[in-house]
C-alpha cells in the first residue's frame, strides 16, 4: 500500500507516515506558537490598561457567580446538545457588542459633528433624486446609456449641490437654485434634534428590519415590523433621559445596537425554530451582567482601576495621563475612514471590474497587474511620502487635514481592494456569465446583474478588512503633516485631524513618562485594538455566512 513505511514511488521518493505525521505536528506548533505569543502580549497590555487585579474579592466573587457561571453552564449544554443553537445565541452577543462600538461613534458624530439639521437635509437630498432615478428606470427604460448617465448626474447633482454648485464657485458664478440642504436648514421652524434623527436613522433602520422581515413572513409582517422598530427608537429617544443619557445619543443607540440586535434575536426564533434555545446565551450573559452590577452597587464593592472608562473615552489629551483621553483622536479617526471608504471603495472595485471584465490581455494590462500586486506591498511611509509630494506640495492643500488623511490612507489600501476585489469578481463561475450571454444580456447587464450581486460579498470582506489596515497606521500620518495632539474633534473635511494610532504613538514618544507608558499607552492600544477587531469581525461574519449561502 501507498502508506506503508519504506516503500519507494517513483517522483514522490519514499512513502512514510511518520514524516507527514512530524510535519503536521510541526505545523501545529508553529501555529500554537504565534496565537500563545500574541495571546501573551495581548493579556500583558489589557491588564495594564484593564487593571484587573485591582477589584475588591467580592466584585470578582459576584460576577463569578452571576456572570461566569451561568454562561460557561448554558454554553457547555448547548454546545453538547445543540452547536448551531450555540452559534446563533455567540453571534447575537457579537452582534450587539460590535454595534454597542459602532453606535457610540455615530452617536460621536451627531453630537459634536454633525448637526442632525444638516443630516436630515443630506437624507432628504439622495431621497428625492433616488425616487426621480427610479420613476426614469421605470418610464423610460429604453432610453440609451448616455442620457440616461447625464440626466441621473444632475438628478443627483441638483439637490446636493444646488446650481451652479462646487463647480460654478471654482469661477466665482452666483447661486441660482440652492441645495435641498440649503433649504432646509434655512427653514423657520423645525423639529427638535431627536425627532429628525429617529424620523431619518430610526426610518433607515426600520426599513432594513421591514426588508428582513418581509423576507420570511410576506409583506404584512414586513410593515409591522418595519412600524416596530421605528416606534422603538422613538421610545428610546424618549426613555432615554430617564436612564441618564440624553435625546440624540438614546436615539441613536437604539437605532444602531438594540434595534439590529433585536430584530436578528426574533428572525433568527421565528426562521430557526430548532435553534431557539440559543436565546439562553445573550440571556445568560446580559441578565447575569445587570443582576451582577446591581449586587455589587448594593454590596459596595469596589470595580477595578481601569484606564479605559468614560472619562478616557470622553476627553481629550492632557498633560497628566489620569486626564489624557482619546477622545478627539476616535473622532479623527472615524472621519478620515469614511474619507478612505468614499474615496478607495469606488476607485478599488472599478478598477477590479475593469480589469477582470473588460481589459484586453496584452503586455500593458499584465503591467499593470504586476504594479498592483507590488504596490500591495510597499510600505506605508512610501505613501505617506507621496500623499505628501501630490496632495500638498502640487496640489497645495494645507497639510494634516483629514481630506489629505484620507486621500493618502486611501493611496495606502487601494491595490488590497483591487486585488480582493479581482478575486473575488474572478471567484464567480463561468458557466453564470455564459448562462447570462445566452439569455441575450450584454457585457454591462451581465457584469450588473450577475457577476457583482455574486461577487459582492468578498468584495465588502476585502474593503473591510483594507480599512482595517487604514485605522491603524500611523507613519503616512506622521508624514502629511497631521498633528500627533488635538484637543477637539474636527467638523469638516478641511479641519485637521489626529487618529488613534497617531494619539498613541505621540503619549509614547512626546509625552514619554511611566504613568504614561503604564496607563494612557496600554489604554489607547486596548481600545484601538478592539475597534479593529470589531472591524474585522464584521468581514469574518460576512464572508461565513455568504459562503453558506451560496
Amino acid at each position: 500500500m501507498a502508506t506503508e513505511r519504506g516503500q519507494v514511488i517513483e517522483s514522490f521518493g519514499t512513502v512514510d507516515k511518520t514524516v507527514g505525521t512530524v510535519f503536521r505536528y510541526l505545523l501545529l506548533a508553529a501555529t500554537m506558537f504565534g496565537l500563545v505569543t500574541l495571546a501573551v502580549l495581548l493579556v500583558f497590555v489589557a491588564n495594564d490598561a484593564l487593571q484587573p487585579l485591582t477589584a475588591d474579592p467580592g466584585w470578582h466573587l459576584t460576577f463569578f457567580v452571576t456572570l461566569i457561571l451561568p454562561t460557561l453552564a448554558v454554553g457547555g449544554y448547548l454546545a453538547v446538545r445543540n452547536a448551531d443553537a450555540l452559534r446563533f445565541g455567540a453571534t447575537t452577543v457579537g452582534l450587539l457588542v460590535v454595534s454597542l462600538m459602532f453606535s457610540g461613534g455615530v452617536a460621536m458624530v451627531f453630537v459634536d459633528m454633525l448637526s442632525p439639521v444638516t443630516w436630515f437635509g443630506f437624507v432628504i437630498a439622495l431621497v428625492i433624486p433616488v425616487a426621480l432615478v427610479v420613476g426614469i428606470e421605470r418610464t423610460a427604460g429604453r432610453l440609451p446609456f448616455t442620457p440616461k448617465l447625464v440626466v441621473t448626474t444632475l438628478v443627483f447633482y441638483v439637490p446636493l449641490f444646488g446650481l451652479p454648485g462646487p463647480v460654478g464657485s471654482v469661477v466665482g458664478l452666483p447661486t441660482l437654485v440652492p441645495s435641498v440642504v440649503d433649504l432646509f436648514s434655512s427653514l423657520p421652524v423645525l423639529p427638535v434634534d431627536w425627532v429628525l434623527l429617529s424620523l431619518s436613522l430610526g426610518g433607515i433602520v426600520a426599513t432594513v428590519v421591514g426588508l428582513y422581515a418581509r423576507e420570511t413572513g410576506g409583506t404584512r409582517a414586513g410593515v409591522a415590523a418595519g412600524a416596530v422598530a421605528l416606534g422603538t427608537v422613538v421610545v428610546g429617544a424618549v426613555g432615554g433621559p430617564f436612564a441618564g443619557v440624553d435625546p440624540v445619543p438614546a436615539t441613536v443607540l437604539t437605532s444602531v445596537a438594540f434595534v439590529p440586535t433585536a430584530a436578528y434575536l426574533v428572525g433568527g426564533t421565528v426562521t430557526r425554530p430548532d435553534d431557539r434555545a440559543g436565546v439562553l446565551v445573550p440571556v445568560a450573559l446580559v441578565g447575569g451582567a445587570l443582576v451582577g452590577a446591581f449586587v455589587v452597587r448594593v454590596a459596595g464593592f469596589a470595580g477595578p482601576n481601569s484606564w479605559v472608562d468614560w472619562q478616557f473615552l470622553t476627553s481629550a489629551h492632557s498633560s497628566t495621563a489620569v486626564d489624557a483621553g482619546l477622545y478627539p483622536a476616535i473622532g479623527g479617526s472615524i472621519l478620515l475612514m469614511v474619507t478612505v471608504a468614499v474615496l478607495a471603495f469606488p476607485l478599488g472595485v472599478g478598477a477590479a471590474v475593469y480589469l477582470e471584465e473588460y481589459a484586453p490581455d496584452n503586455r500593458f494590462t499584465r503591467f499593470i497587474d504586476v504594479n498592483i500586486s507590488n504596490l500591495a506591498g510597499v510600505p506605508s511611509v512610501v505613501y505617506g511620502l507621496l500623499g505628501l509630494g501630490v496632495f500638498v506640495t502640487y496640489l497645495g492643500q494645507p497639510t494634516g487635514t483629514v481630506a489629505v488623511g484620507g486621500a493618502t490612507l486611501a493611496l495606502l489600501i487601494l491595490p488590497i481592494v483591487i486585488i480582493s476585489s479581482r478575486e473575488a469578481i474572478r471567484s464567480v463561475p463561468t458557466e453564470m456569465r455564459q448562462a447570462s450571454y445566452g439569455m441575450g444580456a450584454t457585457k454591462w447587464q451581465t457584469v450588473r446583474r450577475v457577476v457583482l450581486p455574486r461577487a459582492f460579498p468578498g468584495i465588502l470582506t476585502g474593503t473591510i478588512l483594507a480599512l482595517g489596515r487604514a485605522i491603524g497606521e500611523t507613519a503616512p500620518l506622521i508624514m502629511i503633516g497631521a498633528p500627533s495632539v488635538i484637543f477637539s474633534l474636527p467638523a469638516e473635511f478641511s479641519a485637521k485631524a489626529s487618529a488613534m494610532p497617531l494619539q498613541v504613538f505621540a503619549w509614547a514618544t512626546l509625552f514619554a513618562s511611566e504613568d504614561f507608558y503604564t496607563k494612557a499607552v496600554p489604554a489607547g492600544v486596548v481600545v484601538l485594538v478592539s475597534v479593529l477587531l470589531a472591524m474585522n469581525s464584521i468581514a469574518i461574519v460576512l464572508r461565513n455566512k455568504y459562503q453558506t449561502d451560496q
